[in-house]
């Protein structure tokens, strides 16, 4: 890879954990909107994710809505709230429905007390069918969980922990105010294992302040010698235009683009040759793991989480800040804590934004996430399940191979694909399906 082709495709474009992306949800999508896709959910596997917006300490990479807390009244009130919002969400179901699938982020999930902790529990089976086979997971700071609450945590259910890494090197962690050692991180994963928790992912991000190639793959084989059974290698995405905390850390510390290619490729590399399975565009597995066994089935799927075995019909988000995805669109809540809070108290479903589908969007968006996914789509695929839709993603793909003069991509009129060369640049690939881009201010992180 030459410099100048890396800087080409190294432009700022979103990650496509969605499509249409966050910043174009609007406030046509209010709560009387919400209330009612949620009543026409009749059928089908939920998912949930519940956002817990609290840390111990404000990491400076951080791209999460979250807030540092040093009492635990404020966690507290939270949880109470939301509770409530569960059980307003269930009320407005037509039927009792079974979930496939909870997922606990944040901020610091860890956070919670067991006691908090198995309320929730409580009300999420008074109010659901929770499947005895559901995945349940739940992202962990191992700097500040002990032994006690990772056991609440496997009461509840957990059968994936997400156990965040970043990078081991000291002047690293300086520059993001995270120190971590990693016995610490070890304890942590040993822990998570002599509890029973099958499924342990290892968190790693490329980047970052004062990081280099060599620091990374330190931090790599630190984390292949815990053996998790993945590994996610994030590219550290410096937007303080939107988190305000990432002003904190002195751009002038940060890898180019082409150092950062250098980086997760020389990464890449590393964890391949431990015998992991590349999957998408961040994450690796081992060969056994259901992530790998799912994207050699072409069934792997890419929600606001990165990318997930979750199969759902829907995903519905609790907490603020937290966006749910029905089939007839996404929905968003407030940011605000404190707004959050009056209003489920109040009684009402407080919807900051969202978007309507249409059929055009939801061909994009199939094409999008295959992208993503498995590097290809299918023109005769997306003509059979959206019909004169598709069209204009068709017209999207002849225009994205033939104005395409760098050998990324194939296009036979059926099948669209990214080449090996064109893989890394899969993000500014899709970007050219994405036909709100363009509109609207938003400002994205680069794409390698």
């Amino acid at each position: 890879m030459n410099a100048e082709l890396i800087a080409r495709y190294a432009a700022p474009v979103p990650r496509y954990t969605s499509y249409p992306t966050a910043p174009h949800f609007h406030d046509g999508v209010d709560e009387a909107v919400y209330r009612e896709w949620l009543g026409q959910q009749a059928d089908g596997s939920l998912s949930l994710y519940l956002h817990i917006p609290f840390c111990d300490r404000l990491c400076f990479y951080c791209g999460c809505h979250t807030k540092q807390v040093r009492r635990y009244d404020p966690i507290a009130a939270y949880l109470d709230v939301l509770n409530r919002e569960i059980e307003l969400v269930a009320g407005c179901l037509p039927e009792r429905r079974k979930v496939s699938a909870i997922h606990f982020g944040g901020g610091s999930p860890t956070i919670v007390n067991p006691t908090d902790l198995q309320r929730l529990r409580d009300t999420l089976d008074r109010h659901f069918d929770i499947a005895p086979n559901a995945e349940i997971s739940v992202e962990i700071d191992p700097t500040h969980v002990d032994a006690e609450r990772l056991q609440a945590w496997r009461s509840l259910g957990i059968t994936r922990a997400s156990v965040g890494v970043q990078d081991f090197e000291p002047i690293v962690q300086t520059a993001i105010n995270r120190p971590q050692s990693f016995e610490e991180t070890a304890d942590v994963v040993t822990t998570l294992r002599d509890l029973g928790v099958s499924s342990i992912n290892l968190d790693i991000v490329y980047g970052l302040p004062n990081q280099n190639k060599t620091m990374l793959l330190r931090t790599i084989e630190q984390c292949l010698s815990m053996a998790p059974d993945r590994i996610a290698m994030f590219g550290y995405a410096h937007v303080p235009w939107m988190k305000k905390h990432q002003s904190q850390i002195d751009a002038a510390t940060l890898a180019g683009p082409v150092e950062r290619f250098e980086m997760v490729a020389a990464g890449a590399e590393a964890i391949l040759a431990a015998d992991y399975v590349a999957v998408g565009i961040d994450h690796f597995a081992k060969p056994g793991d259901c992530m790998a066994q799912k994207l050699s089935h072409g069934t792997l799927r890419r929600n606001f989480q990165g990318y997930t075995t979750d199969e759902a019909d829907a995903l519905i988000g609790f907490g603020a800040s937290s966006i749910g995805r029905l089939p007839q669109g996404y929905v968003q809540n407030i940011t605000a804590t404190g707004q959050y809070c009056r209003a489920i108290l109040d009684g009402r479903l407080l919807v900051a934004r969202g978007f309507s589908l249409s059929d055009g969007d939801r061909a994009a968006a199939s094409a999008i996430e295959d992208l993503m996914c498995s590097y290809a789509f299918s023109v005769s695929d997306l003509r059979s399940r959206f019909g004169r839709a598709a069209d204009a993603v068709v017209t999207d793909a002849m225009r994205a191979h033939l104005f395409n003069g760098d050998d990324l991509t194939t296009f036979d009129g059926n099948t669209f694909a990214i080449t090996p060369k064109g893989r890394p640049f899969v993000r500014a690939i899709a970007a050219k399906f994405d036909r709100y881009l363009d509109q609207g201010r938003a400002k994205h992180s680069i794409a390698v």
